[in-house]
């Protein structure tokens, strides 16, 4: 992650959130989150992880394995290893694609062919996967590697005279569906550091201070007196972040993310509120109208049966009176069966 530019600090603002970063490089971002509802800061976090898209190992075809692990175990392997994932809003989910099963728009092919012929065990790594074929850009969809060595994660061990050939198809998705979609390795969320609201109920054997060590983040907040009293009306209002990535996009990329993916939700749902309340001519499902409404199941002054037509009263058989599929019944009087 080359060129890696951590995101500024904004500047106070009494009219929305504000976020100020005490720690930022290519693996974790740590910031505090003010002015904002507890709400707001539960689903930025929820939305950073699960729903941001990233591009995973969806499908593996194996043309030859005579290792000691099975077809299903490496296909799942496979799966977790994380994918380089710039670019990927420039792809296409699958199912929004034109084309029978993958392209070049929608997915991106890596294959795998190794084979030992040696007597010294072969290791086979996540830099064996190789990219093929036209791609978005030439980072889309290739192994993160991060350790020293250059060489990701152990896949498999081979003995000599063991073969593993494959190709695999890696697709745009969200952890939402899997977990192999996850940005982020974990995601810190904390407030009320001193726990001031009693939100937390500590247990203990003999002194609660000593056996819960102060949290991190308790230094930058004032810890309660003992001759204060309970505020029953007090809420959070900081919450302290620790965004750490599993290597497929920066972890300010996944707060931009989500804040991005957050604002769509939001336009959405008020896109739709609108739109179903202009002007009163909302066509979708509502509730029974009883006593004289045009719709739903009231009509006049009964029930009607639902698809069978409208009076007091009125059974699937029938008009108003009550005659049953054999004749009338023998109860007289008007609006109940007989007649």
């Amino acid at each position: 992650m080359d060129g890696y530019e951590p995101m500024q600090t904004m500047e106070e603002d009494d009219h929305g959130p504000v976020i100020k970063i005490s720690q930022a490089d290519s693996v974790r971002v740590k910031f505090e989150l003010s002015n904002a509802d507890i709400s707001f800061a539960n689903s930025l976090r929820r939305v950073m992880l699960a729903e941001i898209p990233t591009i995973a190992i969806d499908l593996v075809e194996i043309e030859e394995n005579s290792t000691v692990l099975a077809d299903e175990f490496i296909a799942h392997r496979l799966g977790l290893i994380p994918l380089n994932a710039e670019g990927v809003e420039h792809l296409l989910y699958s199912r929004d694609c034109d084309c029978d099963e993958y392209c070049e728009h929608c997915s991106v092919k890596l294959t795998l062919h190794a084979k030992c012929t040696t007597e010294e065990n072969m290791k086979v790594f996540a830099r064996d996967l190789i990219p093929s074929g036209d791609r978005i850009n030439q980072v889309l969809g290739s192994p993160v590697i991060s350790d020293p060595d250059g060489q990701g994660s152990l896949l498999m061990k081979l003995r000599q005279g063991q073969e593993i050939k494959l190709e695999c198809i890696a697709k745009k998705g969200i952890a939402k569906e899997h977990s192999k979609w996850a940005p982020s390795a974990a995601i810190g969320f904390e407030y009320d550091p001193h726990n001031k609201l009693h939100h937390l109920d500590m247990w203990y054997e003999k002194d609660v201070k000593s056996e819960w060590p102060p949290s991190e983040y308790a230094h930058l907040e004032e810890p309660p007196r003992e001759d204060e009293p309970f505020n029953y009306d007090a809420v959070p209002s900081h919450f302290y972040f620790n965004v750490e990535t599993a290597g497929n996009l920066p972890p300010d990329v996944i707060i931009a993310e989500g804040i991005n993916v957050l604002q769509k939700k939001l336009a959405g749902l008020i896109h739709e509120l609108s739109e179903e309340g202009k002007d009163g001519d909302y066509d979708g499902p509502r509730s029974p109208e009883f006593n004289g409404g045009g719709d739903g199941w009231g009509q006049d002054q009964g029930y009607t049966t639902p698809g069978y037509g409208a009076g007091g009263n009125q059974s699937a058989w029938g008009g108003q009176g009550g005659t049953t599929p054999y004749g009338q019944t023998p109860y007289g009087g008007s609006g109940g069966w007989g007649q």
